[in-house]
């Protein structure tokens, strides 16, 4: 494989253009496109529009203009070689006279399958599997977990003091951590197609779950807000059910269950920000792909714990994450991880459920 430093760095911006995108493609994958002239020179670049809308090849290409002619297009997951709601990306790749295509991630799906090879067959190089495990742990993550599991992909929020208490032995959890924190979670939640809580979070904080920008307005695209509420005890004055977004209110009888209603309305990206007892049954099931945790400078020695019972009784069998991420957040610390012990149910997508050419 021969790639050049100007289509790695193409491939970085075509990484951060799927990102910027999270939460708003769903059920289709958030990929980027970079497209080179000829010279190596970055010419036109875009990102995969809501669903019915162009893919991150046709608006890089669109930018691009002629100058894409004899260039190269940089796009973190292999153009769809079929017809969905949109044409072929690889037709549009070869009406725009690209000579090189670099590929991220070859397409997982039998359906939007076979790109790359009619792309070579009408005399285009393609590279496939460039910096392909950045690309799969980025902002294709969630999609690759649909196709692959079945499921969304579900990262677990959760805000605490140093001692790993996510409330005081009152009860009392407002303000944990500090507004940078705050402000963290709102871009988080921007990210996903839905936040779930559990009922007694919603009886104990009654949150509204919606979406503030820095000043506080509602942004204009709200995540599905979900309760799961398997004993009915919602009351219908809680704030998660008012008009600023919309809600589903479930009584599925496990994470999993959850998540099977969650992803049949075409949800990808899940954002788990329950108390103790629902993360712990998460957990549990194997069914946690990240975690963002907040920890503020602040010691209570008693209280809620950050996770509830994980039916660990030796060190030898502890849930171990990998660190992926350190930043500060004013006064608070953000850690990003990802369990190394996953017990998901891995399977191929054949031509179920949306692919990159929905």
């Amino acid at each position: 494989m021969t790639v050049s430093a100007a289509e790695l760095s193409a491939m970085a911006r075509a990484r951060e253009l799927g990102a910027g995108v999270l939460g708003t493609t769903s059920p289709n994958p958030a990929v980027g496109a970079v497209v080179l002239a000829a010279d190596g020179t970055p010419v036109g670049e875009g990102a995969t529009a809501p669903p019915g809308g162009p893919h991150a090849e046709v608006r890089a290409l669109e930018q691009a203009g002629e100058r894409a002619c004899g260039g190269t297009a940089v796009v973190t997951l292999e153009p769809c070689a079929h017809t969905g709601r949109t044409g072929p990306c690889a037709d549009a790749l070869l009406a725009a006279g690209v000579a090189r295509v670099v590929v991220a991630v070859p397409e997982p799906t039998q359906l939007a399958g076979g790109g790359a090879a009619r792309l070579r067959a009408a005399g285009v190089e393609v590279e496939l599997g460039v910096a392909q495990q950045a690309a799969e742990e980025g902002a294709l993550g969630a999609w690759l977990t649909g196709v692959r599991e079945g499921r969304p992909f579900v990262v677990w929020k959760v805000a605490g003091t140093l001692d790993g208490r996510v409330a005081a032995a009152d009860g009392s959890s407002r303000w944990v951590t500090g507004p940078d924190a705050r402000a963290a979670v709102h871009r988080l939640r921007a990210t996903c197609d839905a936040v779930v809580i559990g009922s007694g979070t919603a009886l104990a904080d009654d949150p509204q779950l919606t979406v503030r920008d820095a000043d506080g307005r509602d942004a204009a695209r709200q995540p599905l807000r979900v309760v799961l509420d398997r004993r009915r005890r919602l009351p219908r004055t809680a704030r998660v059910l008012d008009d600023a977004a919309p809600t589903l209110v479930s009584t599925a009888a496990s994470p999993r269950e959850l998540l099977g209603e969650l992803f049949a309305r075409d949800v990808r990206r899940v954002l788990l920000e329950g108390g103790p007892t629902l993360a712990a049954a998460f957990l549990r099931d194997g069914l946690v792909d990240e975690a963002v945790v907040h920890l503020a400078p602040k010691l209570l020695g008693a209280g809620a714990p950050l996770v509830g019972d994980l039916g660990i009784t030796g060190i030898g069998n502890a849930l171990t994450l990998t660190v992926t991420g350190l930043t500060h957040l004013g006064g608070d610390v953000e850690i990003r991880l990802r369990p190394t012990r996953h017990t998901g149910d891995r399977r191929v997508a054949d031509h179920h459920g949306a692919t990159g050419g929905s």
